[in-house]
Parts: C-alpha cells; sequence; structure tokens
C-alpha cells in the first residue's frame, strides 16, 4: 500500500529563480503526494524540500565540527545570548543521554531530525514516476541528487553516533511493531551503504553547475566525489578503524558494531577517492584562490595581498572563488559575532556587533612560524620568551602598528595566522579603509579601549577574534554591514591535504604527499616542508617518518581549515580531541589596560572531555521505545 494516501509536509512555495529558491526552502504547508507528484513543478518543489534539511546543517552554532573544535570559545555568562549556547557548551561537559544536545537523531536541542528527512528523500524516490510531463533526462539527475542527500544525512549522522541504523526504504504502514524497532547497522556495513549511493548517484549528476543564478548549490560530480573521499577517510581513521575502546560493543543480538581489526585497505580507498576527487575538480576549473585587487584599490603590497588571498578563499563569493567545491546557504550570519570594535562610532554603534567568538590562545600557538613551522620547533624562533613585550615596526607594519606594544609572540608568524586573526595591535586591512598606510587597527586592553569588553553582552574573553570569518569588505562603523558569503563545506586545499594524509598512512612520506602538502603551503606564503624542516627545524628528520610526518599534516589541516567547522570533525576521527580539551582553554587578562599586565593568561573554560565523548549519545527514551537499540559506549 503506498503511502501517497496519506499526508506529508512538503515544500510548495519558491522564493524566485535564484539560487536560494531551494537552498532555503523549509517544507511548511501540507497536502497530498498526490498533489505534490502530480506535475513536473510540484515534484521539483518536493526535490526542493530534501535539500532543505541540509542547508540547516551548516547553521554554524549547530554544527558539533564548530562548536566542539575550542577553535573557538563562547562565554556562558552574558546577560543575553542571541544565538544557541548548546553547541558551544557541549565541551564544559554538559552532554547526557537523558537530554543530548545537538540531537541530530530526534530533531532536539539544536539538531535536525535527520531520520525525517531521510524518509522524505525515499518518499521522493518511490514517487519519481509519478509526473507525466518530466523529463528521462531530469528524472535522472533528479534521482542522483536524492540518492546523494540520504548518502549524505547518513554519513552526518555515522560521525556522530557511529554505527547507525540504515533507512534504505521505508516501512510499509502495514509493518509490525517489531519490524519498525529498526536495530544499528556496523559502521562497516553504514560506510558500505553510503558509498554505494554516491557511486550510483555520481554519474547522472552534472559534472558543474553551468546555470549558476538557478542551480547553483544543487549537488554536482565534484561535491559528490569530494564528499566520498571525505567518508572513506573518516573510515580509514583511527575512531573508526580498528579502534580498541569500541571492541566488544555489539547489538543486542550479539552483532560486533565495531570491526576490531585495523584495515590499511581502507587508507588506499580513501586515497584513491581523494586524487578522483582533486582530478575532477581541477578538470573542472577549480584552483586555488589567488586575492585580484579590485580598482577601488590602487596600491597594495605583496603581503596584504597574501593575506586576502588567504582571506578571501573563505570569503569570497562562490560564483567567482575557484577554490570553493561546496557550500550551503544560508549565509554566514555571524560576521558581526568575529569583528572587533576598530572606530569611535562602533563603540557607540555597540548593539551592532556583540564580538563574542573568541579565539583561545591556544589556536593562535597552532599557526606557524613564518619559516613554516610549529611555533615551538623552529630553532630561529624564541619560543621561551614569546610572551615579552615587543614594538611594532616599521617592517611589520602591514601586520602589527607601527610603535604599538604587543608581544614578541605577534611577530614573525605565517600569513595566514595575520590573515585568520585578528589581535590587540594587529592590522585589519578593510572595514571601510582601503588605504594600505592608513589602516585600521585592533585595540583591545581593558575595557576603555575600543575593541576591549564593554559589558557581558559585548565581550570577547580571550582578546582575539576569528578574522578569518570576516569578509574585507563588511563595514561595522554606524551599525554593521557585511558582505555576505557562504561558509566553505569542502576546498580544494583541504582535499590537497586530504589526500597527503592518506598516501602517508598508505606508505608514509614520499614525494607525492610532499608535493600537494606544498600547494597549500605555497600559497599560504611559507617555504616548502623539505626546505622549512632542512633549515630550520630542531628535527629535521621529523618529515621522514611516517608518525612525524601525520603530526605535520594533522597541523597543516588545523591551520589552513581553522574555523571552518572542520577540525572538530578531523580531531574527532584522529581520536585527538581529548588531548585538545584535556588543558585549559585561555585568554589574556581582557581588563587589564597596561600590556604588562594584559598579556597573562587565564582560564576561560576548563574542557570536560572524556572517550565516551567522541560518539554522541542515543536518548534514553529512545532506548526504551525500541528495545533493539544499543547505547554508545560510555553512556
Amino acid at each position: 500500500m503506498k503511502l501517497k494516501k496519506y499526508f506529508y509536509l512538503i515544500a510548495l512555495t519558491l522564493l524566485s529563480t535564484s539560487c536560494k529558491d531551494y537552498l532555503d526552502v523549509t517544507p511548511d504547508n501540507v497536502g497530498t503526494l498526490d498533489y505534490a507528484f502530480r506535475n513536473r513543478n510540484e515534484a521539483e518543489n518536493y526535490l526542493f524540500s530534501c535539500y532543505a534539511q541540509l542547508q540547516q546543517l551548516n547553521w554554524t552554532e549547530n554544527n558539533a565540527g564548530f562548536t566542539t573544535s575550542a577553535e573557538i570559545v563562547y562565554p556562558n555568562n552574558l546577560t543575553s545570548h542571541p544565538i544557541s549556547e548548546t553547541g558551544f557548551n557541549l565541551i564544559r561537559g554538559t552532554q547526557t543521554s537523558a537530554n543530548p544536545g545537538l540531537n541530530f537523531w530526534d530533531g532536539q536541542n539544536g539538531g535536525q531530525a535527520l531520520y525525517v528527512t531521510i524518509r522524505r528523500c525515499n518518499i521522493m524516490l518511490e514517487n519519481i514516476n509519478e509526473p507525466i510531463d518530466l523529463t528521462l533526462t531530469e528524472k535522472k539527475r533528479w534521482i542522483a541528487e536524492v540518492k546523494f542527500l540520504k548518502a549524505y544525512y547518513h554519513y552526518y549522522l555515522l560521525r556522530l553516533y557511529g554505527p547507525v541504523p540504515l533507512m534504505k526504504e521505508n516501512h510499509s504502514i502495514q509493518a509490525t511493531a517489531e519490524e519498525v524497532r529498526v536495530k544499528r547497522a556496523p559502521v562497516d556495513s553504514v560506510v558500505n551503504y553510503i558509498v554505494s549511493q554516491l557511486d550510483e548517484a555520481i554519474p547522472d549528476l552534472p559534472p558543474v553547475i553551468t546555470n549558476q543564478a538557478k542551480e547553483l548549490g544543487r549537488i554536482t560530480q565534484t561535491i559528490a566525489l569530494a564528499v566520498k573521499a571525505e567518508v572513506l577517510t573518516t573510515a580509514a581513521s583511527p575512531l573508526f578503524n580498528g579502534n580498541p575502546d569500541y571492541a566488544g560493543v555489539k547489538n543486542s543480538d550479539g552483532e560486533a558494531l565495531f570491526s576490531s581489526t585495523y584495515d590499511p585497505n581502507k587508507w588506499v580507498k580513501a586515497a584513491d577517492a581523494c586524487k578522483a576527487a582533486i582530478d575532477m575538480s581541477e578538470s573542472q576549473g577549480n584552483k586555488l584562490y589567488s586575492f585580484q585587487a579590485p580598482a577601488t584599490i590602487t596600491l597594495l603590497s605583496d603581503t596584504l595581498k597574501r593575506e586576502l588571498s588567504i582571506q578571501n578563499a573563505v570569503t569570497e563569493k562562490w560564483e567567482v572563488n575557484p577554490e570553493l567545491i561546496w557550500a550551503l546557504n544560508p549565509t554566514f550570519q555571524y560576521q558581526g559575532y568575529c569583528t572587533p570594535r576598530m572606530t569611535p562610532k562602533s563603540v557607540v554603534n555597540i548593539f551592532s556587533n556583540p564580538s563574542t567568538f573568541a579565539v583561545p590562545i591556544a589556536i593562535q600557538e597552532l599557526f606557524y612560524t613564518n619559516n613554516g613551522l610549529p611555533i615551538n620547533e623552529d630553532k630561529t624562533w624564541d619560543y621561551a620568551n614569546r610572551n615579552t613585550l615587543q614594538t611594532g615596526d616599521d617592517v611589520n607594519r602591514f601586520y602589527i602598528k607601527n610603535g604599538y606594544t604587543t608581544i614578541k609572540g605577534h611577530f614573525n608568524r605565517e600569513p595566514r595566522f595575520y590573515a585568520s586573526i585578528a589581535f590587540d595591535g594587529g592590522i585589519w586591512f578593510g572595514n571601510g579603509v582601503l588605504d594600505q598606510n592608513n589602516a585600521l587597527y585592533v585595540q583591545a586592553r581593558g575595557n576603555t579601549s575600543m575593541a576591549g569588553p564593554k559589558d557581558l553582552s559585548r565581550i570577547n574573553i580571550t582578546g582575539y577574534w576569528p578574522k578569518k570569518l570576516v569578509n574585507y569588505l563588511s563595514v561595522y562603523d554606524d551599525g554593521f554591514q557585511s558582505i555576505d558569503f557562504h561558509m566553505p563545506l569542502i576546498r580544494l586545499s583541504g582535499l590537497y591535504l586530504l589526500y597527503a594524509e592518506a598516501l602517508n598512512e598508505v606508505s608514509g612520506p614520499s614525494a607525492t604527499v610532499y608535493k600537494y602538502i606544498d600547494k597549500v603551503r605555497e600559497r599560504a606564503g611559507v617555504p616548502g616542508i623539505q626546505t622549512a624542516w632542512a633549515s630550520y627545524a630542531k628535527n629535521p628528520s621529523k618529515i621522514t617518518t611516517q608518525d612525524g610526518l601525520r603530526t605535520i599534516i594533522h597541523q597543516e589541516r588545523r591551520i589552513e581549515l581553522c574555523f571552518e567547522a572542520q577540525s572538530g570533525w578531523d580531531l574527532r576521527r584522529w581520536k585527538e580531541l581529548q588531548s585538545v580539551l584535556s588543558v585549559p582553554v585561555q585568554g589574556w587578562s581582557i581588563y587589564e589596560t597596561q600590556a604588562l599586565n594584559y598579556y597573562r593568561p587565564r582560564t576561560v573554560i576548563t574542557p570536560i572531555f572524556g572517550l565516551k565523548n567522541y560518539l554522541w549519545p542515543i536518548k534514553d527514551d529512545d532506548l526504551i521505545v525500541n528495545k533493539n537499540l544499543v547505547q554508545n559506549p560510555g553512556w
């Protein structure tokens, strides 16, 4: 008996012919499936309803990849909270099985009900033959898009919960109570199903979107291949590949949910998938972004051009950014949370910009020296005295305000540091001032400074801001006027580093591994990996071992993709998040006005994270309703 005799939520309204038609759709009207699939136009609306949930996954405050990485922290004692604190508070140990935060199983506490959305996708596939005016070409493409969406929703659940029930088809309305009490599928089965759906979808997807005004954001072969690379890399990583912490975890019928044996062939599959995605991307014109100054900028140093190439690789519009493989709507809504106050009018208009997204000291110390090495491994860099005072000079005038006192640790850093993080004394090119000789700068010491704390609603608790997440043309002065952009999900630079990681896991250091790391480092303005370690490293042999190169690649990804909701997922699959969150999160003494007192680290959060936190708990109520479900370890 077909489900179409019953009522379901469908999307019946569209805004116009722009990409927002489907990217911003949320099903909000009720109708029968007979009506939903009566013709091509109505069926297309239903297709867009399958896309709709996808867009909600990129709401930054509800994305675990963003909120649980400790790259950006959010105060929990504000007098007003314009955004949800749930995701940010998870590192404070607030997660429980009674009421999970970011619950994507049930759709609660900032999470989306992904199984409801997967059911909607299945309905689309069940009824795709109903519209008599749908062409065969369109039908094949729509089927491929929906299969991709099913795969991606299952992948999102995999990253959170590990083994999850597979909803390959919807249950019949005649199904018994026992039949609908599904059990969790083993991780390898989940991965195989996701990959099979992607493989079925790829041939019938367009290579690229040619009509960007109407279709930008719909799935392409390039996107699907890149997601396949991510899925297989996740499956090959320590969290899911022979993890001893999950040995013995079984379904109630005794079925093992995790493989207890490490499988090196998983890395081979991941490497092959990464290379296929890179080849497809490059064949369709994707390349690393390079900033081209508009006519409004008559003078721009190579230093600032490099910085803008890094910053705009994230904040440039998708239509003209050749590096951006996939992004989602809605546009990034939090530029005001990432921007310090730098003008007198911005201080008067403090209600326009809370400035509350704060970067911990540990994250700024993650970035390399100007020699392309970790700050504690560069023999030419004074790591021991990094927090002593130093005054900006003419040589560093494009990075640090000339004559302003800051710390030694802000000098002689790589360009990605200055493009990604705003700090006390740091230059901010843009914000309405495009004259490099009179650029704005950050003054953050004490509550009398422009960027310093004003009250418990407009405060940055560490003294660092994620500058990378602000378009240089956005202006915070008399109010906040933003230049919108879409937060990237996949950039070509990330694919390069994913490929390097997989190759290193397959066979260790090689010329090819170095090549793909250096593609990213060259754009970043630092020496190639072999040159850097041979010339400046305390331990030059580190890059010659698989373990040493693994550490380097992991840090390279954390730097290159910092603040892009990637590190939270990477640190989980690497099983490194526990070590990152085992130390206090620190910032500067932001209420102090004198530099000597300001640059004293203070703890702002003491994280709580144990082995059980690598996977989300299934809500206790779900286990009571469905006796075939078993809980994740530790919960």
